[in-house]
């Protein structure tokens, strides 16, 4: 399932981040390599983007990600 979502932190040094989406409440936890694109992949905060999840604890998040893909 894709929701629309909001980055609300990303660390680029580490190439994690967390988007918020109204189906994942406290955030979903992303790891760069989930993000589509080529290369080293990267995102913005305030940026959006689309999210499929699934639910697993990661780094205390309740979600995680399967796949992002900016908009």
């Amino acid at each position: 399932m894709s929701v629309a979502g909001v980055v609300r932190e990303w660390n680029a040094e580490e190439g994690w981040g967390v988007v918020d989406s109204t189906e994942t409440p406290g955030g979903c936890w992303v790891h760069f390599s989930h993000v589509e694109g080529d290369g080293y992949k990267e995102l913005r905060v305030g940026e959006a983007v689309e999210l499929t999840w699934e639910v697993g604890a990661q780094d205390g998040y309740s979600f995680r990600a399967v796949a992002v893909t900016p908009r």
